[in-house]
């Protein structure tokens, strides 16, 4: 029978909101430029497989900004997911299957009656 595990809200929230940064981050960086720094392009065929990119105008500083406001908050919520409190109730031999079920966990919203 598999275990079932009774998430705390705070923690379920603070994993949710881990998914959201981290989609939200990547949609930013797919649409910025390669290159944080304005380079040049270049094409390279030398090696085992070609490589070319266009050139780079850079990231502006509000880019640039709202990358690394992104990251620190991802990195925040990381923490707060990784060091919560209800850690400490899970066996050693279920944090692994715990932790696996919480990144898959949807809250789902309240239906209307």
């Amino acid at each position: 029978m598999a275990v079932t595990y009774d998430f705390p809200s705070d923690l379920l929230a603070g994993q949710e909101e881990l998914h959201q940064v981290r989609a939200e981050l990547l949609t930013l960086l797919k649409r910025l430029p390669w290159s944080v720094e304005p380079l040049d392009g270049f094409s390279d065929a030398t090696g085992w497989r070609k490589v070319e990119r266009p050139a780079s105008p850079g990231w502006t500083e509000d880019e640039q900004a709202e990358v690394e406001k992104l990251r620190q908050r991802e990195r925040e919520l990381a923490v707060f997911v990784s060091c919560h409190r209800f850690w400490v109730e899970v066996t050693t031999e279920g944090k692994v299957d715990a932790r696996m079920r919480l990144k898959h966990v949807h809250e789902e919203p309240p239906t209307e009656t």
